[in-house]
């Protein structure tokens, strides 16, 4: 690091320090009254673990929902928690 650049020399694709265009999007720090978000490419992949069907991603309410399951699962942190017994019933009409 010098004066001109205060980037540290050790600053590499795993110091978190990584910021360009294909860096994954960070979540909120806990109780941060930002919404978290969920890397697309994490989203890709995501299933139901009860349905085995994509996940809906509600950035406003922090949920991934299963239609096909009728479940919402919670997103604490930036993390999903795809556990059946943390997942709620969808609610008819959401």
């Amino acid at each position: 690091m010098t004066e001109a650049d205060p980037t540290p020399s050790d600053a590499g694709p795993n110091s978190g320090m990584d910021s360009g265009p294909d860096a994954a999007p960070r979540p909120a720090a806990p109780g941060d009254t930002r919404t978290a978000r969920i890397d697309p490419r994490l989203l890709e992949i995501l299933v139901c673990p009860s349905s085995r069907t994509r996940l809906e991603w509600r950035p406003e309410a922090q949920e991934l929902v299963s239609r096909a399951a009728g479940l919402v699962y919670p997103v604490r942190d930036g993390v999903p928690i795809l556990l059946i017994d943390e997942a709620r019933e969808l609610r008819d009409g959401e």
